[in-house]
């Protein structure tokens, strides 16, 4: 089944700003200003951690949230085949840094992440202390291998077997903050089956809402008819008062 993946192409208009978290030319994220009174969101873009996809994607993502009330930073982080720590570590970067680099927001931060970027989130929520929102996540890596999802994409990524990298596998994380991760995975997901997300909740005691008929880019698509889900998800973290 081929899924609707317009979004990806989709123009939107420019981030109101660009900011550096650090030297790289991908160590960056494009910044939409919102309300002062809502928390910070950190979008994590998919692409199976391959070059050839990069943050731009988001962007009908990132304008549509900022219509609805949020600061928007779309960050891009080094992908480079066999060299996840590059990736890891840009992740870590931008969660430490651009909560204070970027305007606009209460001081809380929601990350999200969609498919690898998915991954990378779940991976971070072990590492920092934010909410996490994570969208057809590749939450098992051992298992997206097995599957050959992506044509190899996590070999291409890890430089190696998913059973050596254990510690960036998410469901094999000895501890999660479960209490502050959502997922939103549709059970008609063809490019990254919800079965990972499954896994992933039963082993940590996550929520996870799983709609009979959205697919992998149904909750990243401000026209599908599964956007509300994100939107109201996103809704459910209280404001300060």
């Amino acid at each position: 089944m081929r899924e609707d993946d317009s979004v990806l192409s989709r123009p939107a208009p420019d981030p109101d700003l660009t900011v550096a978290y650090g030297e790289d030319q991908d160590q960056v994220a494009g910044v939409r200003l919102g309300d002062a009174a809502r928390p910070l969101l950190l979008i994590l873009h998919g692409g199976f951690w391959r070059p050839r996809y990069d943050r731009t994607h988001t962007g009908p993502m990132a304008e549509a949230l900022r219509a609805a009330g949020w600061t928007t930073a779309s960050v891009e982080y080094r992908r480079i085949p066999g060299d996840p720590a590059a990736t890891t570590s840009d992740v870590l970067a931008a969660l430490e840094k651009l909560p204070a680099l970027v305007t606009a927001h209460d001081g809380r931060v929601i990350v999200i992440g969609h498919s690898a970027g998915g991954q990378l989130a779940l991976w971070a929520a072990a590492q920092v202390p934010h909410a996490v929102v994570a969208l057809a996540p590749v939450a098992d890596l051992r298992r997206a291998e097995q599957l050959r999802l992506g044509g190899g994409a996590v070999r291409a990524f890890l430089g190696g077997a998913a059973v050596d990298h254990a510690g960036l596998d998410p469901i094999r994380a000895l501890s999660v903050p479960s209490a502050r991760i959502v997922l939103l995975h549709g059970r008609r997901d063809a490019t990254v089956p919800v079965e990972l997300s499954e896994s992933y909740a039963a082993r940590h005691g996550v929520t996870l809402a799983a709609p009979a008929d959205a697919h992998h880019y149904s909750f990243v698509d401000p026209c599908d008819p599964h956007w509300p889900i994100l939107v109201d998800t996103l809704s459910g973290v209280p404001r300060r008062a």
